[in-house]
């Protein structure tokens, strides 16, 4: 299975070599010009591994970070700058960033960096899947199994693949059945930041219905993600 990397860097120029290079490698490469973008592409689907710009308009490659790391722990990190400093590199280290290269890095740097990150992936994944294979599995009443490390959920021959923001909402409900969560609670538990109401109900509203959607053929977990009207949700007990 091809890795998927996400390429982010507000110069075009940069954006589209760093594509070019990856994609001769047989990597699946989406590339973005800005993080706000960035983060928005990660809570919808899987990356592997992220080169991403450290100075952006808006959102900088450490906002990002922060984000990322919290939405999507197992996602590899290269941050990609012009402006290199010690200080910039210690806060990226800091922050659980796998690499720091400098603009202009040449093809060969990158290719090796990406290669030690995704390889770093599979190894943190690894030894996490060793050490919580207790907790990563849930089974339902009807043999529904859902599999938090690979972010799946099957029951006979139908499987599905979360997000990492879906599998992120399914693994809280998992942990928080028979509880009542409000719009708010739900984005910091999720997504790792507070917001108003109102922008937990305009965050929540399409990830839950992208769930639920996914896990249709799925009746033991769909129907338990129940609207709580002006509150949040609740994942009724079976």
């Amino acid at each position: 299975m091809k890795n998927n990397i996400l390429v982010v860097d507000d110069e075009p120029i940069a954006r589209q070599s760093l594509s070019d290079i990856l994609r001769l490698e047989g990597y699946n490469v989406t590339s973005i010009a800005n993080g706000e973008l960035a983060v928005e592409h990660v809570r919808r689907y899987a990356v592997d591994l992220i080169l991403l710009d450290l100075k952006m308009p808006g959102m900088n490659g450490l906002d990002v970070v922060q984000v990322v790391n919290q939405i999507a722990p197992e996602t590899e990190i290269i941050l990609l700058t012009a402006y290199g400093s010690m200080e910039s590199a210690v806060e990226a280290l800091r922050q659980r960033v796998h690499d720091y290269l400098l603009k202009p890095a040449s093809p060969l740097q990158i290719l090796e960096s990406v290669k030690k990150g995704l390889e770093h992936r599979m190894a943190r994944l690894a030894d996490a899947g060793q050490g919580a294979a207790d907790v990563q599995v849930h089974k339902t009443s009807d043999d529904t199994e859902v599999d938090l490390m690979r972010r799946s959920v099957i029951r006979g021959d139908v499987e599905e693949l979360l997000t990492p923001a879906e599998g992120h909402l399914l693994k809280v409900f998992l942990e928080n059945e028979g509880k009542v969560l409000s719009h708010r609670e739900l984005v910091l538990l999720v997504q790792g930041y507070d917001v108003s109401q109102r922008e937990a109900q305009e965050i929540l509203r399409p990830l839950v219905s992208r769930l639920r959607h996914k896990l249709t053929a799925f009746p033991s977990l769909y129907e338990r993600i129940v609207s709580v009207r002006g509150t949040g949700y609740v994942f009724e007990a079976e």
